[in-house]
């Protein structure tokens, strides 16, 4: 049903220098990183967990409360439980709640951590590696969670509540969002069977986090998947010696401010440090906690605290504080025996930047992996690019380019290149002559060429416009190609929601995505449905 093409990330033009520099194993970048992402860097990285403080008991009993509400799959009983002993690890990917899982992406992540701990477990024998999905339910961004794409269709939940989106609660509003997606999608061979998934998550009077968590446990369960919500009090009790550092000593801020300031000397940083990076978390509220003379203040609500009483707050509620973006990855890899995380470019970034915070603390910085991108290609638009003799590489061309690639091959691209060349022999001519009569007028001579190569080039430009007003048709084909693979000018994983192709497929889209999903490759990966009729170079 599906076949793939793998290219060099760099080839897509779809990723910032940092990360292609980071692939590349970049000098101006080991500072800022443990191990490498092979496997030689993961052997590093597991013996230095060894050696680092374990609170696994904690952690599967944590795990343990939060599978109560769901029928957990046999494969994910096993891995919590394997979780306890010391030979087992685990390769972890975050994402926030998005509704219906959001961009595409969100699949793969996901999927490339389940990938990943299949392979470690065949490279390292005698271990175990559990694939952990750890959901960031604290992120209070309700505009970048509450929407989903559906072929070009965005579907949006408008919402009154506040704080953390995970938190939120599912009304008849959102329910009626899935209705109108029943409506799009029903007709397609698994669209029943989808619908019925989503609202069998997505129920009235349930946190968007819960859903969440039965959504992820229903699509990658069956393959051990375990999904941790670390919005738990145990876990953060954890924490409260780095909590209590950054309220009070401002210990974190001092740090990364200066690898940033080191990192930014090559490239641009992700993430700014606050001087406090704790959120305070309580109901309906997620706000910035900071402080003013002797006393600490939630921005935009009336609480506030002395020194004495948030020290007691934090003692005595440690679930009510909540890590900003330089903290998060910290307390993700101080509750898990991790040694592998899985993060997108803009991920990978700002761990780059927090390398030092981890050293600090003493606790292990993980092998840095960039997550799997895909192109999906449904036939249709397989044969299209097909038809016009657009092959993998060149689905990442702009259309222009295609364009002109096209008038090429047809031998109506125009091309001034002999005319140049007369031009510039012309000149040559010209200038010797001046040049005889006065070196001066040489540099004139140069200058007359410069502007009359200017005008030929602009020539060349119009004339190559116009012979692409004479294949319109072509053009438009191309464009709708573009327009189709690449919603908004971008990359579709970062657009897409999974439940169109999960509709047409059912359960075998799971799987055909891990079944081409890589491990340490990292490459880009095209995928096409029915390659043996449609793909371009079948």
């Amino acid at each position: 049903m599906f076949f793939a093409e793998t290219l060099a990330n760099e080839a897509t033009h779809s990723f910032s220098r940092i990360v292609v520099d980071y692939l590349a194993d970049a000098q101006a970048l080991r500072p800022f990183y443990q191990h490498r992402p092979d496997l030689a860097g993961i052997s590093e990285a597991i013996a230095e967990r060894r050696s680092a403080p374990q609170h696994r008991t904690v952690l599967v009993e944590a795990l343990q409360r939060q599978y109560r509400a769901v029928d957990a799959h046999e494969a994910v009983r096993r891995n919590i439980e394997a979780l306890a002993h010391p030979d087992t690890f685990t390769v972890t990917t975050a994402h926030q709640p998005n509704l219906l899982g959001g961009p595409l992406y969100f699949i793969y992540k996901i999927l490339h951590a389940i990938r990943l701990a299949e392979e470690l477990e065949q490279a390292f024998a005698g271990m175990r590696f559990v694939p952990v999905f750890y959901m960031g339910s604290e992120d209070a961004d309700l505009e970048e969670l509450n929407h989903f794409t559906v072929r070009g269709k965005r579907y949006t939940w408008h919402t009154k509540q506040t704080g953390a989106v995970g938190r939120m609660i599912i009304d008849n509003q959102l329910i009626a969002l899935v209705d109108e997606l029943e409506g799009q999608l029903a007709v397609e061979a698994h669209g029943s069977e989808l619908i019925a998934l989503v609202r069998s998550c997505y129920i009235v009077g349930r946190s968007i986090q819960d859903a969440t968590f039965a959504l992820v446990d229903a699509l990658f369960g069956r393959y051990g998947l375990v999904v941790l919500n670390a919005d738990d009090a145990a876990l953060k009790q954890l924490m409260q010696p780095v909590f209590e550092a950054d309220l009070f000593r401002r210990e974190a801020s001092a740090i990364v401010s200066d690898s940033s300031a080191r990192l930014q000397e090559h490239y641009d940083v992700q993430a700014h440090p606050r001087e406090i990076n704790l959120f305070y978390l309580e109901g309906a509220v997620r706000a910035r906690i900071e402080q003013r003379g002797s006393e600490y203040f939630v921005l935009g609500t009336d609480i506030r605290f002395s020194e004495n009483e948030l020290r007691t707050e934090l003692a005595d509620h440690p679930e009510r504080f909540s890590p900003n973006v330089i903290l998060r990855g910290l307390y993700q890899e101080t509750i898990l025996p991790n040694v592998a995380f899985i993060g997108g470019g803009g991920e990978l970034a700002y761990w780059l930047q927090l390398k030092d915070l981890f050293t600090h603390y003493k606790v292990p910085f993980p092998v840095l992996v960039l997550r799997n991108s895909l192109l999906l290609v449904h036939p249709r638009l397989s044969a299209l690019a097909q038809s016009l003799s657009v092959d993998t590489q060149a689905l990442f061309f702009d259309t222009m380019t295609l364009m002109n690639k096209h008038l090429e091959r047809l031998g109506k691209q125009p091309k001034l290149n002999g005319e140049v060349a007369e031009l510039q022999q012309l000149y040559a001519k010209l200038k010797t002559g001046a040049a005889e009569v006065d070196v001066t007028l040489g540099q004139h001579v140069d200058a007359l060429q410069a502007r009359a190569l200017q005008l030929l080039a602009a020539l060349e430009k119009k004339m190559q416009r116009a012979a692409r007003r004479k294949e319109d048709a072509t053009q438009r084909q191309l464009q709708k190609l573009k327009d189709q693979l690449f919603p908004k000018g971008g990359l579709q994983e970062r657009v897409e929601n999974f439940t169109s192709w999960y509709a047409e497929s059912g359960p075998a889209f799971i799987d055909a995505l891990l079944a081409h999903s890589g491990s340490l490759e990292q490459q880009f990966t095209v995928l096409y449905q029915n390659h043996s009729a449609n793909a371009p170079g079948a």
